[in-house]
């Protein structure tokens, strides 16, 4: 019995730091929101001229390929998933830079 609880505390453990790595840097993704003027367009919780990141992340909710999905869309634009008002292509985002936004958006509850 204390062989396996030691062995449960232990993978414990080495769970919570793998997901410590994985945890959604909102500072950063803010940041990047605030230069690259997403926020004219988008608002956290409610619909301006686009959806809310809140709505994106219900929308996308539970899909595994979501992310890079996203990724490629905030670059090239597009139209139709959200109306017809269509989004700006946004090329010159680094993919990192956008990666760090669309973790954020899609980890809002």
């Amino acid at each position: 019995m204390k062989k396996f609880l030691i062995a449960a505390i232990a993978a414990a453990g080495v769970l919570a730091g793998a997901n410590a790595g994985a945890a959604v840097d909102a500072a950063k993704a803010k940041q990047l929101a605030t230069k690259y003027n997403c926020l004219a367009c988008h608002a956290e919780d409610k619909k301006l001229v686009g959806p809310s990141y809140k709505d994106v992340a219900k929308k996308y909710a539970g899909n595994a390929g979501a992310v890079d999905m996203l990724v490629k869309k905030i670059k090239a634009g597009g139209s139709g998933v959200w109306g017809a008002v269509p989004m700006t292509p946004h090329p010159n985002l680094k993919d990192e830079d956008v990666k760090v936004m669309v973790e954020w958006i899609l980890s809002l509850k």
